[in-house]
């Protein structure tokens, strides 16, 4: 049987060609006068988490965000847990993009606006569900009693009717916990990434591989 963090390698590579979005490079901290989103940041300099924009969550529901981030993406021998490269930093930063300004007519429909409902929704329910369970919030829960609170979410076409938007909250907070994760140094170092990064020599795609796609008898 497939491991979890296996199969969210999987998913990741699959998606390595679609371009991922950085927060930090997308616009600096609103103006006085709500103008737009602000001034285009300084590529040249990192910014710490809520320095573009002010962010949303409380401790308690970052606290929520790591436990879940973990639950998905925990550490293990070749690389440490999503919470530990920031991913809870990541997912605020995601859902706080300040793009519901006048200025932008179609902002409703970027993801930013989709995802932050939805989020913030799902925090909620996680959180209310654990108490009903475990009569305590999901970040105090032991790891079986968080994977058992997730197995009931963790795949939408099998989730009960009870459960369907809570699955559909799973779904798209995994794949902000991928997408964060895997971007970091560290995560590209766990899926073996090796774009980006000089060469003194490109040899190519490996002869069998070639064959497989059909290219060379």
């Amino acid at each position: 049987m497939m491991d979890r963090r296996t199969a969210i390698k999987w998913m990741a590579a699959a998606a390595a060609a679609m371009p991922l979005l950085n927060l930090r490079a997308l616009g600096g901290p609103p103006s006085a006068a709500r103008q737009g989103y602000g001034m285009d940041p300084d590529l040249g300099r990192g910014y710490k988490p809520g320095e573009l924009w002010p962010l949303t969550l409380s401790p308690a529901q970052r606290a929520t965000v790591a436990a879940l981030c973990d639950a998905i993406i925990p550490a293990d021998g070749a690389s440490p847990s999503a919470s530990a490269v920031g991913v809870p930093d990541f997912i605020d930063e995601w859902i706080s993009a300040p793009y519901g300004d006048p200025a932008y007519p179609d902002a409703a429909s970027w993801p930013f606006a989709r995802d932050r409902a939805l989020i913030l929704w799902g925090i909620g329910w996680i959180d209310e569900e654990s108490g009903r369970r475990n009569g305590r919030p999901f970040a105090a829960l032991a790891a079986d009693e968080k994977n058992a609170v997730c197995d009931d979410i963790c795949y939408y076409p099998d989730a009960p009717r009870r459960f369907r938007r809570a699955a559909a909250f799973f779904s798209r907070f995994r794949d902000l916990t991928a997408g964060g994760f895997y971007t970091t140094p560290e995560g590209r170092s766990d899926i073996k990434y090796v774009g980006n990064m000089p060469s003194a020599q490109f040899d190519g795609p490996p002869p069998e591989v070639l064959r497989r796609v059909g290219l060379v008898p």
